[in-house]
């Protein structure tokens, strides 16, 4: 199979061994073995100050851990692209990040040029500010925006940044996002006033059903973080602590 073709596994469906997404909750699914964990992790490295070697152990890790992807700014695509082929680690790119406040046509200008450059994956920021304001016709246009970039194959997650939407907006925004044909709905930028929680993994599972994905991202430091999170219903986890977590330790990280 073609490394950029999903599938159901790719998406929603929990990893063989681990249960079905219908069972979740914190006590709704098997005990989590550390030699499940790899598959589910985004190895992630956000930072504007990152370099290139930097990088480069980035994907180094990933390839020699079996993480599922990396998650990198869109610049470092086509570099982590070519270092990783034939490893069997996707690539996958942030676009409107952190904000979500760029213009639609940046965002699937941004999305085209990554997937080009090699990303099997694309991450967006919702428009936060619109959500925020009721304008629920530019939220679903921006979805729809880099939903028509990403040709077929290519998974979209929408990263709603939980800590700044009520309840009420977690769930609508949720609810576009399927309704539009993204693949995941993602907590966390990493880069606001919180991250993942577990009562939020809990409501986005419940409001978007058994087969869609849920990524959770922002403040996953440890093995039983991860372990809470995909109890809960998370299908994917993005960090940047990923070697430390299946290794038992604990980071400091905020992503």
């Amino acid at each position: 199979m073609d490394q950029n073709q999903k599938t159901q596994k790719d998406i929603g469906e929990a990893p063989a061994g681990l249960g079905s997404v219908e069972a979740a909750g914190p006590t709704g699914r098997p005990s989590l073995q550390s030699s499940d964990l790899p598959k589910y992790i985004d190895h992630t490295l956000l930072k504007p100050e990152a370099t290139a070697d930097q990088v480069d152990t980035l994907c180094d890790e990933a390839a020699q851990h079996h993480f599922y992807s990396v998650c990198v700014n869109s610049s470092w695509v086509g570099h982590c692209a070519r270092r990783l082929a034939g490893s069997g680690v996707h690539v996958c790119s942030v676009v409107g990040f952190p904000l979500g406040a760029m213009d639609s046509k940046a965002k699937a200008f941004e999305a085209r040029t990554a997937i080009e450059n090699g990303a099997a994956e694309i991450d967006m920021v919702i428009n936060v500010g619109a959500l925020k304001g009721k304008d629920y016709t530019s939220v679903r246009d921006d979805m729809l925006s880099v939903r028509n970039a990403c040709k077929k194959g290519i998974v979209l997650k929408v990263i709603i940044e939980t800590c700044l939407l009520s309840d009420e907006e977690k769930v609508l925004v949720c609810q576009m996002a399927k309704e539009t044909g993204a693949d995941f709905v993602k907590t966390s930028t990493g880069f606001n006033k919180s991250g993942a929680t577990v009562a939020d993994i809990v409501l986005m599972r419940q409001t978007v059903g058994p087969k869609m994905g849920v990524k959770a991202s922002g403040g996953v430091r440890s093995f039983e973080d991860a372990a809470l999170m995909i109890a809960a219903g998370a299908t994917r986890l993005g960090t940047s602590s990923g070697v430390l977590i299946i290794s038992g330790q604990k980071s400091t990280s905020n992503y």
